[in-house]
């Protein structure tokens, strides 16, 4: 169902746009403009302090602050599947995303699984599990360099 009953692009849509955002001039799976105010973003695998971001604001300050740790440029998506739900807001999608670690010159991929929910044309909830391991080991970090700091709920 790629629009909702309102004319607002639905999940599949706005799934499509944060597939062509990996890729632009600011590289970013969650752009800017299709976050709704409240959004919630939620990586449950990741270390306490990362795991749940409450707020289109809170949201960026964390990703705009991670970036500079995950020193990753994204070259491939490869869409596995992608489940439409019995609720119209909600798709479930599995994904792979590859690149390589600036870093290091290392070209590494992962499997990702998402759960989006959209209302009137903006997110309102992205939840993603990752290989939170695989990640680890691909960017060469350590337990403490995954710490969590800020302001987010475990």
């Amino acid at each position: 169902m790629p629009q909702s009953t309102t004319g607002a692009a639905g999940p599949l849509t706005i799934y499509r746009r944060m597939q062509e955002a990996l890729f632009g001039d600011s590289p970013t799976l969650l752009p800017a403009e299709l976050l709704a105010e409240d959004i919630v973003v939620e990586t449950p695998f990741s270390p306490p302090g990362m795991r749940r971001h409450e707020g289109r604001e809170a949201w960026l300050a964390f990703y705009e602050a991670r970036s500079a740790v995950l020193p990753v440029c994204f070259d491939r998506f490869r869409e596995l599947a992608t489940h439409q739900t019995d609720d119209p807001e909600v798709i479930v999608v599995e994904y792979e995303l590859g690149g390589t670690v600036t870093t290091t010159g290392l070209r590494a991929s992962t499997t990702l699984i998402g759960v989006l929910r959209v209302r009137d044309g903006l997110i309102k909830s992205w939840r993603e599990y990752q290989d939170v391991l695989a990640i680890t080991e691909a960017l060469k970090l350590t337990p403490e360099d995954l710490g969590g700091t800020g302001t987010s709920a475990p």
